[in-house]
């Protein structure tokens, strides 16, 4: 069967993992993981034995032909990065474009991402929202920031660590140090916390707490 799955993988827990999810990697004539080690780990611990080959953004420019031409001749392949759905802020995009336009079946499998969870625990309304996954670190940045500053629904954003306590500050200046904002961090992990309160007061939350784990930030849009 010629077909390009993608199949989510546990943000977190690894009970998260759907039955279907498990059936197709076992299935597929290959896997192509993000970072071989971590999918290697994930296969084990489901005593899955099937071939890996690592596609990721600094090789998919170069390894998508030849992907294509083994789903052209009846592969049936699997498509995960680290954590998530493919494509969400990971590779997997140009993959699909490809398959695509070469007329190969495509499918995406219901299941993890971060941002879901997030948004429905802050609070915020969320029948309306625009997620932003990572924002330019330098160029385009304050252009991105001040477009979004007028922006009416509720915002996602992913975020390292690293950055958090710059970017609630950035929030703090572009939007308004007043706005509601939810950060959660670790999601579906042990130490998994979100926090809940204005960017002014999120800020000295972090300053006081130094962040660790995988971010998202969810801020109320513009009322």
């Amino acid at each position: 069967m010629s077909k390009l799955v993608l199949v989510p993988t546990p943000v977190g827990n690894l009970e998260d993992i759907t039955f279907r999810a498990l059936r197709i990697l076992k299935e597929a004539d290959l896997i192509l993981a993000e970072d071989t080690r971590k999918t290697k780990n994930l296969l084990k611990h489901f005593e899955i034995d099937n071939k890996i080959f690592s596609h990721h953004k600094f090789n998919e420019h170069k390894t998508v032909d030849h992907f294509v031409s083994m789903l052209q001749s009846g592969k049936l392949i699997a498509l995960v990065t680290d954590a998530g759905t493919p494509g969400i802020s990971d590779p997997g995009f140009l993959l699909v474009r490809a398959s695509i336009k070469a007329s190969v079946d495509v499918e995406c499998l219901p299941g993890a991402t971060a941002m879901i969870p997030a948004l429905v625990d802050s609070g915020l309304p969320c029948d309306r929202f625009c997620f932003e996954g990572f924002l330019p670190q330098k160029k385009g940045r304050q252009k991105r920031l001040q477009k979004l500053s007028s922006e009416t629904r509720t915002m996602v954003f992913y975020e390292s660590p690293y950055r958090i306590v710059k970017t609630l500050q950035q929030f703090a200046n572009f939007f308004d140090k007043d706005r509601q904002a939810s950060v959660s961090r670790e999601i579906s992990k042990i130490y998994e916390e979100t926090v809940r309160d204005t960017l002014e007061n999120l800020i000295e939350h972090f300053e006081q707490n130094p962040p660790k784990g995988e971010f998202v930030i969810v801020v109320e849009g513009k009322n």
